[in-house]
C-alpha cells in the first residue's frame, strides 16, 4: 500500500490499521485488571515455482506475490534471465504460483536445506553460498548522516511493531530516504518481500541501502549480497559468520545503530563520517525488535 501521508517518501509502508494482519485478544495484567491488546496474525503461504511446491512459509500475509517472487530469487531458483509469465495468489487456498517460461525442477536442491538460526521458516540451501564466488559488491560510499536520519524516520513510521510487537521490520533505502518498508514475523520474510518488489519493478541495487530491525546473521548478509545491495545496517547485532561473508563480498555492514552510537564491522573505508554523534539524540537505553 503506497502511503497516503502528505509529502512521505515511502512507496509502500506498513498499514498498522488492516484488519487481518493482526487480532485483539483479551488477556489479565501483573495487577489482574483485564487489558485488550492487538496480537500479529500468523497464517501458512505456500509457494510453488511452476508445477514444483517449494516451501510453506508462516507470514502475516500481506504482499504474497513480492514474499514469493524473493523468496525464489534468493534461493538461487528464480535466475536473473528468467521470464516471469504470471503469479497467482489464491487467498482460499493460501498459495501464490510463479510461472516462469524456463521448465524448472528442484528436487535435488530442496533435499539439500539447511535449517539457520532464523525466526519462523528461516532456510538456507546447501548450494546458497555458491552465488557469492568471486562477487564483490559496488564500493558504495555511506554518511552517517544518512544512517541517523534512517534511523530516526523508521522508528518513528507507523507499524505493526509500534502497535502490537512481536514483528520484524527491514527497509529498503536511497541514501537518506526510506522507500520501501516491509514487515513480517519473521526477518528473512521481510527482506524476501523487498527483494521481490525489487524484481518485480527492475530496481536498481547499487545505490541503496537495506535497514533491518534483526539480527545481522549469515542468511541475512547472504540475502542482502544476493540482492546487489552494498549496504547492510541494522538498530540490532552481528554473528562471527555474519560478518565474516560481509568482508569477503564487500558488503559494508554496520550494527548496533541506536541514537548516537553505531559500530562498522566491514566496509570502514567507505563510511563518511558528516554527522556529529553528539549532536544526535541518544535513544541507545530504547530497544525496538531484535
Amino acid at each position: 500500500m503506497a502511503d497516503p501521508r502528505k509529502g512521505s517518501p515511502y512507496i509502500i509502508t506498513p498499514d498498522p490499521n488492516a484488519a487481518r494482519l493482526t487480532r485483539a485478544v483479551t488477556g489479565r495484567d501483573h495487577n489482574g485488571d483485564e487489558q485488550e491488546i492487538n496480537v500479529v496474525e500468523e497464517r501458512p503461504l505456500t509457494i510453488y515455482l511452476n508445477k514444483q511446491e517449494i516451501v510453506t512459509a508462516m507470514t502475516i500475509g500481506d504482499y504474497p506475490e513480492y514474499l514469493a517472487v524473493g523468496y525464489l530469487r534468493n534461493q538461487g531458483m528464480l535466475l536473473p534471465d528468467d521470464k516471469i509469465t504470471g503469479i497467482d495468489y489464491d487467498e482460499e487456498v493460501e498459495a501464490v504460483i510463479v510461472r516462469t517460461v524456463r521448465e524448472t525442477n528442484y528436487e535435488d536442491k530442496l533435499k539439500k536445506k539447511t535449517r539457520t538460526s532464523g525466526c519462523a521458516v528461516g532456510t538456507v540451501f546447501g548450494d546458497m553460498m555458491e552465488g557469492l564466488e568471486g562477487m564483490t559488491l559496488p564500493e558504495s560510499e555511506v554518511r552517517t548522516s544518512w544512517l541517523y536520519a534512517l534511523a530516526s524516520q523508521i522508528n518513528t513510521t507507523p507499524s505493526l511493531y509500534l502497535q502490537a510487537g512481536a514483528i520484524h521490520g527491514s527497509v529498503l533505502c536511497h541514501e537518506a530516504t526510506p522507500l520501501i518498508y516491509m514487515e513480517d514475523v519473521g526477518r528473512h520474510n521481510a527482506v524476501d518481500k523487498i527483494a521481490g518488489w525489487m524484481v518485480m519493478e527492475g530496481a536498481n541495487a547499487a545505490d541503496k541501502i537495506l535497514y533491518t530491525t534483526g539480527r545481522l546473521t549469515s542468511e541475512m548478509v547472504i540475502k542482502t549480497a544476493l540482492m546487489g545491495i552494498p549496504v547492510l545496517a541494522s538498530r540490532s547485532g552481528f554473528t562471527a559468520w555474519g560478518v565474516e561473508i560481509a568482508r569477503q563480498v564487500g558488503l559494508t555492514l554496520i550494527g548496533r545503530v541506536r541514537g548516537q552510537r553505531f559500530i562498522c564491522l566491514s566496509g570502514e573505508d567507505r563510511l563518511i563520517r558528516d554527522a556529529d554523534p553528539k549532536a544526535m539524540k541518544d535513544d541507545s537505553k530504547r530497544s525496538r525488535n531484535k
